[in-house]
């Protein structure tokens, strides 16, 4: 009976009902290599025969011929020849490395489970239809260096993926790749890429009722982040995503100790009119019926008047060292989260002396601050800095000057103003009194 021409489809499926039962009994009988050379015979006829279907089914029993028998190296050798055999369609190549990749999770020996892995990544690399098993090989491999403790190299591994450009990964699997990428570049102390990652994460998608849990691990990956740049109101920001979650607004335990957070890193990030905006609103929060030392704490803070720092730390120096430890010995490390906030003290008392004075004597401004005249002139320089307010020191005379010295064609406009204003409003009362004559 003459064959069939190459290129018309075949249906191989009754002649794979008789080879596959027979080579499996081969196998069992410990003649692996019989089997699978005959196999080997049968995928040639089916791939020919263009029945990507039977071919698949011949690949798989391949492979799981070999799995049963453990024959590791006759495993990675038969995928890498399947893979490579002439006009080999996709589906084959795909249906294979899926059923490898079961294999491979099954494996417990470290040496035999890390060469599957490696030889199915050979396979898979720059295929596309493929690229989401390959994915997950690679983060399984990641994986198993980070519990080796290489965790420079198994970052390394995972940032091999460029996940966001995959069509056919689901969002949610695509989002967990990229938070283990950036957490691994945070264990790994790699800032720099791994602010780039938490770039290429939508946080619109985040907002989503199923991704609650990963909008979560998101934001705590970010605080890890500023945290380590020292940015308290992008803390703050990443505080108040996770305090807007519905899972966590449900119950008290799970925001109370957020909210309080939120209190103390808007409190210690560097005033401007954005955090001014942001501490007004968040004081208004009803939440903080329930902790009210927190609302007085940000109330002292939003009011005109000087706040003393050693009073500050006897009031609430319970809640303050829950969340950021005891306070320093010394005053010289700046990133600690006691002398920041009394920085913010400080600061903040500087405001509001601009606004109660003109002109003082830098000794008494030192005395208001409870700082030494060094210390307050250096502080004063930094708020003058950030533009915050006007100051000019006199140092000859110890005076401080917080009134900017006008132009005098600025006063006198200022003056020809206010003189016209009044004489708009003698105008209008005349004419309202001329009207209330003529009315009676």
């Amino acid at each position: 009976m003459p064959s069939a021409p190459t290129n018309m489809e075949q249906d191989f499926g009754p002649l794979l009902d008789t080879k596959i039962p027979e080579n499996e009994k081969l196998a069992k009988s410990g003649k692996l290599s019989d089997a699978i050379e005959n196999l080997l015979a049968v995928e040639k006829q089916t791939r020919n025969g263009k029945d990507s279907k039977s071919t698949g089914k011949v690949a798989i029993t391949i492979v799981r011929l070999c799995y049963e028998a453990k024959q590791w190296d006759v495993l990675n050798e038969c995928l890498v020849q399947l893979s490579k055999r002439r006009e080999q369609s996709r589906s084959v190549i795909s249906e294979m490395v899926q059923e490898a990749t079961k294999y491979a999770d099954q494996i417990n020996e470290k040496d035999i489970k890390i060469n599957l892995i490696n030889t199915l990544r050979t396979i898979t690399e720059g295929k596309i239809f493929v690229e989401n098993e390959r994915a997950r090989l690679t983060k399984t491999l990641s994986k198993m260096k980070e519990d080796e403790g290489q965790i420079s190299e198994a970052a390394k591994i995972l940032q091999e993926l460029q996940v966001e450009t995959y069509g056919q990964m689901e969002k949610r699997e695509k989002v967990d790749f990229l938070l283990e990428q950036m957490r691994l570049c945070l264990e790994n102390k790699d800032y720099i890429r791994a602010q780039i990652i938490s770039n290429k994460i939508n946080r619109k998608m985040l907002q989503d009722e199923d991704m609650q849990d990963l909008k979560l691990r998101f934001y705590n990956l970010l605080i890890q982040y500023h945290s380590h740049e020292g940015q308290f109101l992008e803390i703050f920001k990443s505080y108040q995503s996770i305090y807007d979650t519905p899972n966590i607004k449900k119950e008290e335990a799970k925001w109370s100790p957020i909210l309080k957070k939120l209190a103390l890193y808007i409190i210690m990030s560097q005033h401007d009119n954005t955090q001014s905006d942001l501490l007004h609103h968040l004081v208004l929060d009803k939440n903080f019926e329930h902790i009210p030392s927190f609302r007085n704490l940000l109330k002292s803070f939003i009011t005109e008047e000087l706040i003393r720092w050693d009073l500050l730390q006897d009031v609430y120096s319970k809640e303050i060292t829950e969340h950021f430890g005891a306070p320093p010995s010394t005053s010289e490390d700046k990133t600690n989260q006691w002398n920041v906030m009394h920085k913010r003290v400080i600061e903040h008392n500087i405001r509001v002396l601009s606004k109660y004075y003109t002109r003082i004597t830098m000794q008494r401004l030192a005395s208001l601050l409870d700082l030494d005249i060094a210390k307050a002139e250096a502080s004063l320089s930094d708020v003058v800095s950030s533009q915050a307010i006007y100051a000019k020191i006199d140092r000859p005379a110890g005076i401080v000057v917080f009134v900017k010295k006008q132009d005098p064609s600025e006063t006198l406009n200022k003056w020809a103003d206010s003189v016209g204003d009044l004489l708009q409003l003698l105008e209008k009362t005349t004419h309202l009194i001329h009207r209330e004559i003529l009315v009676d």
